[in-house]
């Protein structure tokens, strides 16, 4: 039996509780310790690794309680004096080698933290040192060696020195982690603001007080057509036009004094030389001294804008042409209406048959072509209300085409069966659609060629798939065999001002698809590059028959009192001379006010008007519109002629909605004249 030493009583098996409460401190701190642990790693791993650590203590604690309790009670029984006790500093060594093992550990742990490898690797490897050096001096003392029983209070001090480095380390690691953490979320911060920056519609570039760019986002280099690294450090003016570049100069220097500038025009020029308009907003930023330290500029490509601002500028021209245009036509067709009906009043004076009445006809002829004339500018001028009537299409195409085609290299090939519908039209409106479509074919072949044009009556119903009514039509193709037009350019060909050619306005196309629209069609086209392209046009078949052309020179003779107003006075006299020629009584009102009145005291007194030709505009004064209303007022029945130079005022094509029996558009000649009154008054219209 050996002796048990005074200074080892209770430390053996007896210390059960002792270890107990030991695994619990150490497995709850390692724990409560999440800085140990990678960031990334799973929720197994971590759980993982508490299970080893936790292991790893016990064994050591076992061996350390066990075999110590055992072993040194046997070897140090005898041993022990009254100033060292080996199994004292058997258990301060052991606690310190665990604890310095401990600190190495959690060390080793925190280079993954804060990444700085060097630095963390010199204090594991010193403090793996000193619990190597210790656990030197425990193996000797477990191993029953005392001749060098370390001093107890050095070791304790030593203790007290582990437990300190494992406080601090377990202390400072949660600050590492938290400066981690704070980095990366500021890292992923500048990332998610820099792809921001990077990827924003508008231009972000800073200069430096010198006007070199130090910093620009991506958008500023692909705008410009460069790469990032070529734009920093090069002046800004490198890149702007030579009216920016003095402008800038200008500016630049009053940023020292001012805070910046917003929403100036400049311009520049990308690599490939062609100008990007932009508007700026710049901001200055001063240092402490109050010196300009940089500029910050925010700069947005405003090339649509512009775009649109011409357009619209030319829509305001084009109005104000369209405008001057249907003035000059109205003013025109008052003259003609003088000149057209003077000579027709001549031509029955004269007979037929001799030299003036030949001149005359001559005379007649050219005042019709500037009627035409007059038409177009009206159409022009407010793309023109259809007055529509029965038509044949497929004179009308060979009528225009055959004028435009005139001294060409290319003719027409047409095809039309004898049984092809009429077509309700304005003749005027769709031989300018026809005009346009010829001349854009003719153009497409410079080298000569043939325009296949044909017609066919087709019947439409919702299984054509077309933006259509179901009924009858009429289907027109004009072919041609000319470069054709590119495939990305097909679904623009009708948007106003849109044109491949050097000098096109692009307001042909736009104007056909216009007309077409309002006459209740169809267009469509086909087109292959150098193949040619062909234009497919739908229109409603007409149900009435087409008029046929009577002799000019038959004339309706009347009788009866006609009520005439219009402002102008030639117009009025020429009018005046015409009714009475054939046998009418006339009186004249100036406005429509005059013409109301002078109405209502005619049928007060027993003796009414048959018929009333009114002005359709009258310039400071009651029109024709409104003192229709007044005579309708006053005599339901009412038989009334609206006149005017603008022939495409909507009244015009529809004047029987607003009450009148009859239309007559100015220059008219006497023939129309007496057929149109005859007409009304004997309510055949």
């Amino acid at each position: 039996m050996y002796m048990r030493s005074e200074g080892i009583k209770g430390i053996g098996f007896a210390g059960r509780g002792t270890k107990k409460w030991l695994f619990r401190k150490l497995s709850g701190t390692i724990k409560q310790a999440p800085w140990l642990y990678y960031p990334q790693e799973s929720l197994y791993n971590q759980k993982t690794l508490y299970k080893k650590v936790c292991i790893s203590f016990i064994i050591i604690q076992l061996l350390l309680f066990v075999y110590a309790g055992e072993t040194l009670q046997v070897h140090f029984a005898n041993t022990c004096t009254k100033r060292t006790n080996p199994m004292a500093v058997t258990i301060v060594l052991g606690i310190s080698v665990l604890l310095q093992f401990v600190a190495a550990f959690l060390a080793f742990r925190l280079i993954r933290i804060t990444g700085q490898r060097l630095a963390w690797v010199l204090i594991v490897a010193a403090i793996s040192l000193m619990a190597t050096r210790l656990s030197i001096s425990l193996f000797r003392l477990i191993s029953g060696d005392v001749s060098h029983i370390p001093d107890l209070s050095a070791e304790l001090v030593a203790l007290v020195i582990s437990i300190l480095m494992v406080a601090g380390i377990a202390w400072i690691a949660p600050l590492f982690l938290s400066i981690k953490r704070t980095k990366e979320a500021l890292l992923k911060s500048e990332e998610k603001y820099r792809d921001f920056y990077d990827k924003a519609p508008d231009m972000y570039y800073s200069l430096s007080e010198n006007k070199l760019i130090i910093d620009c986002n991506e958008t500023t280099a692909r705008m410009l057509g460069y790469k990032k690294e070529e734009i920093i450090g090069r002046a800004i003016t490198d890149f702007f036009t030579k009216e920016s570049r003095e402008l800038f100069e200008e500016t630049f220097p009053k940023l020292k004094q001012v805070k910046g500038y917003h929403n100036i025009e400049r311009e520049f020029v990308r690599k490939d030389g062609t100008k990007m308009p932009v508007i700026l907003n710049v901001f200055s930023e001063f240092g402490e001294d109050g010196n300009l330290i940089r500029t910050k500029t925010i700069a947005r490509d405003i090339t649509d804008r512009k775009k649109i601002e011409e357009e619209l500028l030319k829509v305001e021209k084009l109005e104000s042409l369209g405008v001057l245009a249907g003035g000059i036509a109205h003013d025109f067709n008052n003259l003609l209406t003088a000149i057209l009906g003077s000579i027709s009043l001549a031509k029955m004076y004269a007979g037929s048959g001799n030299k003036v009445s030949e001149r005359l006809a001559e005379a007649e002829k050219a005042s019709l072509q500037a009627r035409d004339l007059t038409q177009k500018l009206l159409t022009f001028s407010k793309g023109g209300f259809p007055v529509k009537k029965a038509a044949s299409i497929s004179e009308l195409i060979r009528d225009s085409a055959g004028f435009v085609l005139s001294g060409s290299n290319v003719r027409c090939e047409y095809s039309t069966p004898g049984n092809l519908w009429p077509v309700d039209v304005d003749e005027g409106q769709i031989s300018q659609v026809i005009n346009n479509l010829i001349i854009n074919a003719d153009q497409a072949m410079q080298q000569g060629g043939i325009i296949q044009v044909s017609c066919e009556n087709v019947v439409l119903n919702k299984a054509d798939l077309l933006p259509l009514k179901g009924g009858n039509y009429v289907k027109i193709s004009i072919k041609d065999h000319g470069v054709g037009i590119p495939e990305k350019y097909i679904e623009k060909i009708f948007d106003p001002f849109f044109s491949t050619k050097l000098n096109g306005t692009g307001l042909g196309l736009s104007t056909v698809y216009s007309i077409i629209k309002r006459h209740n069609g169809y267009i469509a086209v086909e087109s292959k590059k150098e193949l040619g392209t062909t234009f497919y046009i739908y229109l409603p078949a007409s149900r009435k028959d087409i008029q046929q052309k009577k002799d000019d020179t038959v004339i309706i003779g009347g009788k009866g009192k006609i009520l005439v107003m219009d402002d102008e006075e030639i117009v009025r006299e020429v009018l005046g001379a015409m009714l009475v020629s054939i046998g009418y009584g006339v009186e004249y009102a100036t406005n429509g006010e005059e013409a109301v009145e002078l109405y209502r005291v005619a049928k007060g007194s027993g003796a009414p008007f048959d018929a009333v030709i009114l002005d359709l505009t009258i310039p400071g004064g009651m029109g024709g519109k409104k003192a229709m209303q007044g005579l309708l007022k006053i005599d339901p029945g009412v038989k009334a002629i609206v006149s005017s130079g603008y022939s495409n005022d909507p009244v015009m094509a529809d004047f029987r909605e607003y009450g009148f029996s009859g239309v007559a558009a100015k220059p008219y000649k006497i023939k129309q004249l007496s057929e149109t009154l005859h007409n009304v008054i004997k309510g055949r219209v």
